[in-house]
């Protein structure tokens, strides 16, 4: 690697790939997903470490208002009071599991949910007074409730398959294979070990499990927003993930095969405008940029030649079609692209 290769660098990988080197991006978007703004960091960059950048960056903008919303790696509390200085404000979403005290109280408050879209119900909660009060909503999805029900449901059943399979076992076979599902990242929470070393299914831990079903919580430092606003613009991180999916897959923003820094730069910088048209596409159309490329993919050209010349020629647009560049304020092909006479 060269000396002065100061962003390709090894680091964190997400995708599971250590070996490799690599570039830490960043993205800004709307209330409505579509990205404004793209940063770029050494690979061996950590999240939490440019929060205070990507605030004071957001600051110089001038902006009149701003709400930073991230996930649950990004809730230290460190990270949260610099968001809230020169008035900035913050939406987060806290560990329900993490064993917090404010966070447990919380999870155990009791109160109806509130309707407010559908499959979308909210609680608003605060703990505390004073400095130390601190407001959370608690996010339930009735629809994602039942599918993460039926998720856990196969999961006990191929978990109690392989119990089964065990009571054959003897000897250090059955040791081992024990052990294995003993130390399971997903089965071990579900198991519970008798004294004489038999596994069983922990049922006080499955019923533990479904009060959290189709369940978020998040903090907020903004009291003026309704518990409504709080969740949505939550689940705007979704955007920004979906924003990163397409940068990554569909605009083919990786590997890349660039050395010097102006170059990836460069790179990223034409993949975020490419983002910018694809999300700009989606918010317009009501569509995804996968509907909307399938559709107009159909459009064909023709070329048809006679002794009287030839003839390019698109394929007659459907509805849709001719929908989708009305509403994009964009010119159709013509029907007779291009017409040469013979001789």
């Amino acid at each position: 690697m060269p000396e002065d290769d100061s962003l390709r660098k090894q680091g964190f990988s997400k995708d599971k790939r250590p070996d490799l080197v690599q570039v830490v991006i960043g993205l800004a978007v709307t209330r409505q997903g579509i990205p404004i703004r793209s940063w770029v960091w050494p690979g061996n960059t950590s999240d939490m470490s440019v929060v205070e950048q990507v605030k004071r960056d957001l600051v110089g903008w001038k902006l009149g208002r701003v709400i930073t919303v991230m996930d649950r790696g990004f809730s230290s509390e460190d990270n949260l009071r610099t968001l809230q200085r020169t008035g900035g404000h913050y939406i987060v979403g806290e560990k329900m599991r993490s064993g917090k005290e404010t966070t447990e109280a919380a999870m155990s408050r009791k109160g109806r949910y509130h309707q407010v879209r559908e499959n979308l119900q909210v609680k608003d909660i605060v703990i505390g007074d004073g400095e130390a009060r601190k407001r959370y909503v608690l996010v339930y999805n009735p629809k994602e409730a039942e599918r993460d029900r039926l998720r856990r449901e196969q999961m006990i059943e191929r978990l109690q398959a392989e119990l089964d399979e065990l009571k054959p076992l003897g000897g250090h076979a059955h040791t081992k294979a024990a052990c294995k599902l003993r130390s399971h990242p997903t089965y071990g929470k579900y198991l519970r070990q008798l004294k004489d070393g038999t596994l069983k299914l922990d049922k006080q831990a499955i019923r533990e499990a479904e009060k959290y079903d189709g369940k978020y919580l998040i903090r907020t430092s903004d009291d003026t927003l309704s518990a409504e606003d709080v969740a949505l613009g939550y689940k705007q991180l979704i955007d920004v993930e979906d924003a990163f999916r397409t940068l990554k897959t569909t605009l083919e923003l990786r590997p890349m095969f660039h050395r010097l820094e102006e170059r990836i730069r460069a790179h990223i910088l034409l993949c975020w405008l490419a983002l910018l048209l694809v999300r700009i596409v989606e918010v317009e159309t009501g569509e995804t940029w996968a509907a909307v490329r399938k559709e107009l993919d159909r459009i064909g050209l023709g070329h048809f030649s006679s002794k009287n010349g030839d003839v390019y020629q698109t394929t007659e647009l459907t509805a849709k079609q001719r929908k989708t560049f009305d509403t994009l304020g964009i010119e159709a092909p013509p029907r007779f692209l291009e017409i040469h006479p013979g001789a």
